[in-house]
């Protein structure tokens, strides 16, 4: 029990990769005797409540349910601001009366900082992806500021900043670097970890509960391949489908190949007696057990592999899944295969590259160690307290 209980407010946007990476925070901070209110859409009650925090409904308009997101960026990121804008006085109905004495924030949550701001409150954000570095500005920022629509969204920015009541209206001293920032990645995953501002940035690691349970090896599996593209990326039956002729009946191989909601398993054809087939499956306790993790590179899933230890064949699908998949490659500890490549030769061929690599299994373990140290949930739960006023 920590010496006083605090009203901590966690505010977040209805997107699992960007929910998941946090929970175990939230639960533990709920452990140590804190109030924890989460806001966000009730769509993902079910991963926030068995926490022990307290959802505050705040429906959102980013497109969750079907994860229909623009493959344009001036338009996904316009999807955020026009989510703000709706969201920011449901914030003020829950929490003008009710104050937080600290609100943690995620990265796409803007109202979460225009509330905090406005109520001259301790903000602290808790980052699921990589950050923004000493030269991100010029190296990346001013490409997208390019591009067609730029002006007409940084406009719609600013004009919000004006009227929100928050007291940054600078639209890229708002959108940009955090004053305070908790990175729940592995510091490895970070791009230019160097040149990262450690006075403001604090890499925690993969932050996750105890040890998971939920899946046994099978007897007899001499080596296990968990086969997963999370849980956006997931309407990909061909990609399934190559997986199985890559690895199906590979000898001493059992294959564990997770489908998602939005595939029919039907659809794959005969499946080989050494592949299991879910719509889900326990990542982190098959991972636990795996020799290799097929996955589409998003954070989380690299920071499991990490942790677990196990080589990767990164099939990056979108966002930042490209960067991560070439920083994984960079690392020593992956092969890359885009999609279009994705066949059952190339599959099996990189599997096979993984394994025979002499470096590759030092490495793995060394980076292992890294994440390990770097002090996950407790470590993070520590620092929020903290910065408790």
């Amino acid at each position: 029990m920590s010496p006083r209980r605090a009203h901590i407010a966690m505010i977040g946007i209805p997107v699992v990769s960007h929910v998941l990476p946090s929970l175990a925070v939230i639960r533990e901070l709920v452990a140590r005797g804190h109030r924890v209110t989460y806001a966000n859409d009730p769509f993902i009650a079910g991963r926030i409540e068995p926490t022990g925090a307290e959802l505050v409904p705040c429906t959102s308009t980013l497109p969750f349910v079907d994860n229909d997101w623009p493959a344009d960026p001036i338009a996904a990121s316009e999807l955020f601001v026009d989510d703000a804008i709706q969201a920011l006085p449901q914030l003020h109905a829950a929490y003008d009366d009710d104050p937080a004495d600290l609100y943690l924030y995620d990265i796409g949550a803007y109202a979460a900082r225009a509330l905090a701001e406005a109520q001259g409150r301790p903000l602290l954000q808790l980052s699921p992806t990589f950050v923004a570095w000493d030269g991100y500005e010029e190296e990346v920022a001013t490409h997208l500021r390019k591009l067609p629509g730029a002006d007409a969204y940084q406009a719609k920015f600013a004009r919000w900043l004006a009227e929100c009541g928050a007291t940054t209206k600078d639209v890229d001293a708002f959108s940009g670097p955090p004053g305070r920032s908790l990175a729940l990645i592995p510091r490895a995953m970070q791009p230019n970890a160097d040149r990262v501002d450690t006075g403001t940035v604090t890499f925690v690691g993969p932050c996750f509960d105890a040890a998971p349970d939920g899946w046994t090896r099978p007897p007899g599996a001499e080596r296990v391949l968990l086969v997963s593209l999370g849980s956006a990326y997931t309407r990909q039956p061909e990609f399934y489908r190559q997986c199985i002729a890559a690895f199906g009946d590979l000898p001493g191989w059992h294959v564990v190949l997770g489908v998602g909601k939005h595939t029919d398993p039907g659809e794959l054809g005969t499946v080989p007696p050494n592949v299991e087939v879910h719509s889900w499956v326990p990542q982190r306790a098959v991972l636990e057990q795996a020799d290799a993790f097929v996955t589409h590179a998003g954070m989380g899933g690299c920071g499991e592999g990490l942790l677990a230890g196990v080589p990767m064949i990164a099939v990056p699908q979108g966002a930042e899944q490209f960067m991560n998949a070439d920083r994984l490659v960079e690392l020593g500890i992956a092969r890359r295969v885009d999609t279009a490549d994705a066949t059952a030769e190339t599959l099996r061929a990189a599997l096979d590259a993984l394994m025979a690599d002499p470096e590759r299994a030092d490495t793995s373990r060394r980076l292992q160690a890294d994440a390990r140290t770097e002090g996950g949930t407790p470590r993070a739960a520590d620092l929020i307290e903290a910065l408790l006023p």
